[in-house]
């Protein structure tokens, strides 16, 4: 009571001044004067504003305070604990004899929200209840009912209520490195097998808008190929959270499927997927790709799956080759379908442990169907689908594991299992898919191929990596605040080790029916294994620098293939530097 007394004199007061502030200017005759009592007049208010600021702000705190103390029957001082407390930045000065009863800060076990970990390199979809929480935990300013703060690490402002809301983010990786030991044999093209070049990997800006449990997510990519310069959409979807534990969305968007797909880029323990997940993934999912679906979790299980459609841009005819998410096709009579499903659980969930079990499912029901000319003079059009992946650097490099392409493709699929293990600061991890193309032309029987890879990782020092319920993933070490790179107090951020092993074998022989009449149906696309060795540092949350060495042996990918660049097998080795920066 005493408080709201206080605050109406002091409004009263700065009210007072301000309508008297032109009487007291109009009746001297001293413009230096006048100037002085303008200033001072100015100060003034500026002081009672700052003190009404502040004493507005401590009321709130004691009222939560006293309504904490009346917390339900049963429920006790954990309740209080798990209260959402806000943190103002307060402007004007503040009287430090105005005291009220502020409750003390509570500290936890440490959890995932709270370790500091990357932020994802997507929109950031969370329900209106995560949001609400996530601005009135960290660090914000209350302007004129707006919120401005950064939650997760990522500017935003909201309404008081967190009904409405917009997001920026920022993903930023630059790789900078080249291949030695890695020339051509005899007779092969030389590739794009660089000594030392660039690429702007990915620079993706996240931008989200909310209502309420309504939210849109428009990502666009400034770093969307293999080489530099390429501008593209990497997601722009809309979404629902307001049932538990569920995100439904539908739009251009990356499909969850496999465990290191569903990682963001972010976390990824070196710089590029395994070979095998990308070749998965890039079926009927991967990046922008049409998607109508939803994903639910749980402490224990993870489930997701959608309805996908065609890639961004995929019957734009100028980008025929050309974009990171398969080339455009002008010519496209009948656009793919396709659906993806992926189930995960978590049977042990201790402290020290993480056991992680899942299964991947992916088809394209139905492949593009192309014609040889215009669209609206051809009377007819053709399907078929191609494998082929660089050994696990991308900086422009050319495909060495080839199939070719794979003509009457009526459906391509890929089915695996998932499994990975935390204890500790260790973590290891491994999936194994199998991919099948069915093909529909006289006399061609189906073809199939198949992969795997095993990585491991160590922190060394700060939070080690954990599991996220939300993504059915692992994610990136963490880095608390307390534990920030400043070498003055002997803090040095996060380090990890890692390492990675990986496989697809793209040959395929079942296809010949006779030898004899026919030899050249043998898909040899090559097999192609890939050694990785590596540091990444995280000096806080915000970025990272990676540090990479690969050895690569590829096998021959001949004759229908046409690839040039690998006739008789070739080995080589790559060395490559990451710097990245998340918000």
């Amino acid at each position: 009571m005493r408080s709201k007394i206080l605050l109406s004199t002091l409004a009263f007061t700065s009210a007072l001044m301000t309508t008297a502030a032109p009487a007291a200017m109009a009746s001297s005759a001293d413009e230096a004067q006048l100037q002085a009592l303008r200033q001072e007049m100015a100060q003034m208010r500026r002081e009672m504003m700052g003190q009404i600021s502040s004493l507005k702000t401590r009321l709130a705190k004691s009222e939560a305070t006293a309504h904490q103390a009346g917390t339900p029957h049963g429920k006790g001082t954990n309740y209080a604990a798990n209260m959402p407390r806000h943190h103002y930045v307060e402007s004007g000065p503040v009287d430090p004899s105005v005291q009220f009863n502020d409750s003390t800060a509570q500290t936890g076990r440490l959890k995932l929200q709270t370790s500091g970990t990357p932020v994802t390199d997507r929109g950031d979809v969370t329900s209106w209840k995560s949001f609400r929480q996530a601005t009135r935990s960290d660090e914000n300013v209350h302007i004129g009912g707006m919120i401005i703060g950064f939650p997760k690490g990522r500017f935003t402002v909201a309404s008081e209520d967190a009904s409405y809301g917009m997001s920026i983010g920022l993903a930023f990786h630059e790789d900078f490195g080249g291949f030695f030991n890695s020339g051509p044999r005899a007779g092969e093209g030389r590739g794009a097998f660089n000594s030392f070049t660039s690429n702007m990997r990915r620079l993706r800006i996240p931008f989200t808008f909310r209502y309420k449990n309504w939210v849109a997510a428009v990502t666009p990519d400034f770093g969307a190929n293999h080489n530099d310069g390429y501008v593209a959409l990497y997601e722009g979807n809309l979404n629902y959270t307001g049932f538990r534990n569920t995100i439904l969305t539908v739009g251009y968007f990356q499909p969850r499927v496999t465990e290191e797909d569903s990682e963001s880029s972010n976390d990824f323990m070196t710089l590029e997927r395994p070979s095998i997940t990308d070749m998965v993934r890039n079926i009927a999912a991967g990046d922008a790709r049409f998607s109508v679906g939803a994903l639910h979790y749980e402490k224990r299980w993870w489930i997701a799956g959608y309805f996908t459609g065609q890639e961004w841009g995929h019957r734009n005819a100028s980008d025929m080759s050309s974009t990171y998410y398969g080339g455009g096709n002008g010519n496209t009579m009948d656009s793919q379908t396709g659906a993806t499903l992926r189930v995960a659980g978590r049977p042990v969930a201790t402290k020290d442990w993480d056991v992680h079990l899942g299964a991947s499912a992916i088809s394209s029901f139905r492949q593009a169907c192309n014609s040889s000319s215009s669209v609206n003079t051809a009377t007819s059009c053709s399907r078929s689908t191609s494998f082929g992946q660089r050994p696990e650097f991308d900086i422009g490099e050319a495909n060495l594991a080839a199939t070719g392409g794979i003509s009457n493709a009526s459906q391509v699929w890929a089915a695996g299992p998932e499994l990975g293990v935390r204890w500790n600061r260790l973590l290891v991890k491994g999936e194994y898919y199998h991919v099948g193309v069915q093909r529909s032309g006289p006399h061609m029987k189906a073809a199939g191929f198949q992969g795997w890879y095993g990585s491991a990782a160590y922190t060394l020092f700060g939070t080690p990596r954990l599991y996220s319920e939300k993504s059915g993933a692992f994610t990136a070490p963490g880095v608390s605040e307390k534990e920030e790179f400043d070498p003055a107090t002997n803090h040095w951020g996060a380090l990890e080790v890692v390492g990675h092993y990986s496989v697809i074998d793209l040959n395929d022989f079942s296809t010949v029916l006779d030898y004899s009449k026919s030899p050249t149906t043998i898909i040899r696309g090559g097999q192609q294994t890939v050694w990785t060795g590596g540091l990444n540092w995280y000096p806080n949350r915000h970025f990272r620098v990676m540090l990479d060495y690969s050895h690569f042996i590829v096998s021959r990918s001949a004759p229908q293939s046409n690839n040039t660049t690998n006739i008789a097998g070739r080995t080589g080795n790559s060395f490559a530097v990451r710097v990245q920066a998340g918000f």
